[in-house]
């Protein structure tokens, strides 16, 4: 199994963490965003949106981190990332959506490049573009954590799941920029706990090999 990452990219983070949970053995093969190595014919090629994370498992090429993670884990049951019951699984999708569909791609790379390259705004613009729709996504996710958790350090009961899987990058992403993280405890709190097992450690961008 191959996946197509790059160290920064938060959607390949996610991966990352599912393949580690699952215990699978996996090669990780980059692919630089800055570079445009994502855009060459020969990664077109396997997958023609030109994004990553991208992962390869036996001659089938999926792509969109939602997607690899559910594939996971129907792939490798153990540990679970969903709930068995019905209602249970819809809320934790819904946390997790709210991450890969309303605040990540509004704040991915492509998007700041194109507010800087052709919009013409300058860096502490961009800075605010991306601190207003981190407190926009953050301000409800902090409400539905902080009533689904069961310990105070998982967003669902007192379990990992898919959406732990994709809070702790985005929680990243946020302190990176220098985002005001500080309305969020419950989110904090999580993300803190979460990062200290070895899981999401071995994820972490600062990890990979290809870090810079």
């Amino acid at each position: 199994m191959k996946l197509y990452t790059f160290w920064r990219s938060s959607a390949a983070f996610r991966v990352r963490i599912a393949l580690n949970l699952k215990g699978v053995s996996h090669e990780l093969v980059s692919r630089h965003l800055r570079h445009g190595e994502h855009r060459g014919p020969q990664y077109l090629e396997l997958n023609p949106q030109g994004l990553v994370p991208a992962l390869e498992d036996g001659g089938v090429v999926l792509s969109q981190s939602l997607a690899l993670v559910e594939y996971l884990d129907e792939r490798f049951p153990s540990p679970p990332l969903l709930p068995q019951d019905p209602v249970a699984r819809a809320q934790v999708r819904s946390m997790a959506e709210n991450i890969a569909c309303d605040i990540h791609p509004l704040n991915n790379l492509r998007v700041l490049n194109f507010l800087r390259d052709e919009m013409h705004l300058d860096q502490p613009a961009v800075d605010r573009w991306y601190a207003h729709w981190i407190a926009e996504g953050f301000r409800g996710l902090e409400v539905l954590a902080r009533r689904s958790t069961g310990d105070g350090k998982h967003c669902f009961g007192s379990e990992i799941t898919m959406a732990d899987v994709f809070l702790v990058p985005q929680m990243y992403n946020a302190r990176r920029f220098k985002c005001d993280v500080a309305p969020y405890p419950t989110l904090r709190a999580i993300s803190a706990f979460l990062e200290t097992l070895p899981a999401f450690a071995a994820a972490r961008p600062e990890a990979q090999p290809d870090a810079e």
